[in-house]
C-alpha cells in the first residue's frame, strides 16, 4: 500500500514539474564527484570489506561476504573425486550459460572445436538475461571508438586495462554487426538504420537497445545458436573446481549434479570460465538486481587454482533499482528510463543531480539524499528517491514509454502503478562486479595454462566503475575471443596427469594461517531458508 507520506511527497514532484523541464542540474566538477564517492558510496565503506587470508592476492581486500568464500575450504576437500573417470571429455569447456558462454562456445564450434557447456541452472539463466537498456558500439559517423574509449576509460577513474578496453572499443561495431546477422532484432528506424540513445557517462548515442530487453533478446538469440549448432548443454550442473594436469594447465572441472548431488568430472584441454557475477551475495546487505545464481562461483574457484584477481573490492550499485513495491523490491529500472529524459527528485520535489552521471556517482548521489540530507522518501522497506518516469510523456509524446520501455512499463502495471501518469521509487541496488579474475588481451588468465575467462568474472576491463551498455559488450567481444582463442590453444595442447592438488594445497595454507574455515565456497546458490532458533 502506499502510504499517505508517499503520496504527500508525490504531490511536490508533479509541484516542480513545470519549473523543472528544459532545466537540468549542472554536471559535478571532478573535485565533487571524487569528495561524493568517498563519503557515500559503499565501496568506501570499511567495515563492508575483508583481508584475503592467503594466496596471491593475500593482505588486499574485498568485500566482506566474497572473503569468507575466499577464506573457506573447497566443498569437494574430503570427497573422493576419481579422475580417472572421465564422464565428459571436450576440447573446450565452457563453465557458464550465459552470454559469454554461449559466444565463446559458438566461436570455438565455429572454429572446429569438440565443444561442452555446463551450467548451474539452465541455458540463459544469467545476469545477459537481466540486462535491459542497450549494449555501446561506436558505428554511426559522429562517433569513433576513440571517443568511446575515451568516455569508458574515465567513467572507469582511468583504471581500466588499456589493451583491453581498446579491444572492447575497437572489436564493438563487428559485435552488433555480428548479433544482427545472428537474428537480435535491434530497434530501428523506417530506414532499417539502428536507433542509438545516450547512457550516463556517454558523450555520442551510441546505445543499440532492442525496447527495455535488449539483453533477453540477445540471449535469445545466442541461445538458439548454440541448440541450432547441436552444441552440448549440460544444465543443473554447477562447475564446483576446477581440475589441473601435472604440468600446471587447467584440464578440466569436477562438476556436481545439482538434482542428485553427485560429482562427475568433465576433462577438457582448455577451459572457459563464464560464470557471471555476485550479486546474490548481497553485499553490504543491498538488494540485487542479478539472476539467482549470481554467486561469484567463477571467482572461488579460479582464486583457488592459482588466478589472480584485480580489482575485487570495486562494485557497481545501479542507482535506480526498485524502493517500492516490496515484490519487487531491488529490480534494475534501467537507464534508459533516464535517457529518454526522467529526473531523479527527492521528497521535496528538487531535482538534486544530472540524471545522466555516471552509475557509481549517481548511486552515491541517491544515497547522500536518504541520509546525511534527509530528503528520501520512507518506504514500506526503507527509503529512496522519485524518478519522475511522466516526463518521459510530456518530453518525448504520448506512447513514448509504451514504446521504448514497455517491459518495465507492464511490470509496474502489474502492481497497479501507471509510470506514464505516476512517478516510481528508486534506491541503488547491487548490480556489476567490476573486478574479477586477471586476464591478458586474449583471454587467457595469467598464472594458469589454458584458462581463459570471459564476461562479468573478469577484472580490468571497465576499471573500478562500467558504463551502461558496455557489459552486454564486453560478454559478446571477449566471449569470442575467448572461444576462437580455446579453440586453437586446444589444438596444440596435450594434457598430463589429471589431478585435485592445488585443493589440498589451499586447505594447508588457510590451515597455516590461522583462519577457522568452518564454511565451503563455492556457494553456488544464495541461501535466503530462515533458520530459526
Amino acid at each position: 500500500m502506499i502510504t499517505e507520506a508517499m503520496r504527500e511527497s508525490m504531490k511536490n514532484v508533479e509541484a516542480t514539474r513545470a519549473e523543472r523541464m528544459g532545466v537540468e542540474p549542472k554536471r559535478m566538477t571532478a573535485e565533487e564527484k571524487d569528495t561524493l564517492l568517498k563519503a557515500y558510496h559503499p565501496d568506501y565503506r570499511e567495515n563492508g570489506f575483508a583481508d584475503i587470508k592467503i594466496g596471491p592476492n593475500k593482505g588486499q581486500k574485498v568485500p566482506a561476504e566474497l572473503g569468507n568464500l575466499l577464506n573457506s575450504n573447497s566443498r569437494i576437500l574430503n570427497e573422493k573425486i576419481d579422475l580417472g573417470k572421465v564422464d565428459y571429455e571436450a576440447d573446450v569447456l565452457v563453465i557458464g550459460g550465459g552470454g559469454a558462454g554461449a559466444s565463446a562456445a559458438i566461436e570455438a564450434h565455429e572454429a572446429g572445436a569438440n565443444v561442452i557447456m555446463v551450467t548451474k541452472l539452465r541455458i540463459g539463466d544469467a545476469n545477459t538475461m537481466m540486462a535491459e537498456g542497450g549494449i555501446q558500439a561506436a558505428d554511426k559517423e559522429n562517433d569513433s571508438p576513440v571517443q568511446h574509449y575515451l568516455d569508458a576509460f574515465g567513467g572507469g577513474h582511468f583504471a581500466a586495462r588499456p589493451e583491453l578496453l581498446k579491444r572492447l572499443v575497437m572489436e564493438a561495431p563487428d559485435a552488433i554487426k555480428w548479433l544482427n546477422e545472428l537474428g537480435v532484432m535491434f530497434d530501428k528506424d523506417a530506414d532499417g538504420r539502428m536507433v542509438t540513445t545516450h547512457g550516463g557517462g556517454t558523450s555520442r548515442k551510441r546505445m543499440h537497445a532492442c525496447k527495455d530487453y535488449s539483453g533477453a533478446e540477445i540471449m535469445r538469440t545466442l541461445r538458439d545458436e548454440v541448440l541450432n549448432r547441436d552444441i552440448p548443454v549440460v544444465e543443473f550442473t554447477a562447475a564446483v573446481e576446477l581440475i589441473k594436469d601435472d604440468k600446471g594447465q587447467a584440464a578440466g572441472a569436477v562438476l556436481l549434479n545439482m538434482e542428485t548431488g553427485d560429482y562427475m568430472v568433465a576433462k577438457a584441454k582448455t577451459v572457459i570460465i563464464a560464470t557471471g557475477g555476485a550479486g546474490r551475495l548481497h553485499y553490504q546487505n543491498f538488494p540485487t538486481s542479478n539472476h539467482y545464481g549470481a554467486t561469484a562461483d567463477g571467482l572461488v574457484m579460479g582464486y583457488r587454482a592459482g588466478a589472480t584477481l584485480l580489482y575485487q573490492e570495486t562494485i557497481q550499485y545501479h542507482p535506480t533499482g526498485v524502493a517500492y513495491p516490496s515484490q519487487i523490491f531491488g529490480a534494475l529500472v534501467t537507464e534508459k528510463v533516464r535517457s529518454l529524459g526522467a529526473m531523479l527528485i527527492n521528497a521535496d520535489g528538487e531535482a538534486f543531480m544530472h540524471p545522466l552521471e555516471t552509475r557509481d556517482v549517481s548511486a552515491a548521489s541517491i544515497i547522500r539524499e536518504c541520509s546525511d540530507r534527509g530528503k528520501g522518501v520512507e518506504t514500506p522497506l526503507g527509503s529512496g528517491v522519485w524518478l519522475d518516469t511522466p516526463m518521459i510523456e510530456i518530453l518525448g509524446g504520448e506512447g513514448t514509454i509504451e514504446k521504448r520501455i514497455p517491459a518495465m512499463l507492464r511490470m509496474y502495471l502489474n502492481y497497479d502503478i501507471d509510470m506514464r501518469k505516476e512517478p516510481i521509487l528508486i534506491y541503488p541496488t547491487l548490480h556489476y562486479q567490476n573486478g574479477g579474475l586477471e586476464i591478458g588481451g586474449e583471454g587467457f588468465t595469467k598464472a594458469i595454462d589454458n584458462l581463459l575467462v570471459a564476461g562479468e568474472a573478469v577484472g580490468g576491463i571497465h576499471g573500478k566503475n562500467r558504463l551502461m551498455g558496455n557489459s552486454l559488450l564486453d560478454i559478446i567481444v571477449f566471449g569470442r575471443n575467448a572461444g576462437k582463442a580455446a579453440a586453437q590453444k586446444a589444438k596444440k595442447t596435450k594434457l598430463g596427469t589429471l589431478n585435485l592438488d592445488h585443493v589440498v594445497q589451499y586447505a594447508e595454507e588457510l590451515k597455516k594461517a590461522g583462519v577457522e574455515a568452518d564454511n565451503i565456497s563455492p556457494l553456488l546458490l544464495p541461501q535466503y531458508a530462515r533458520h530459526e532458533r
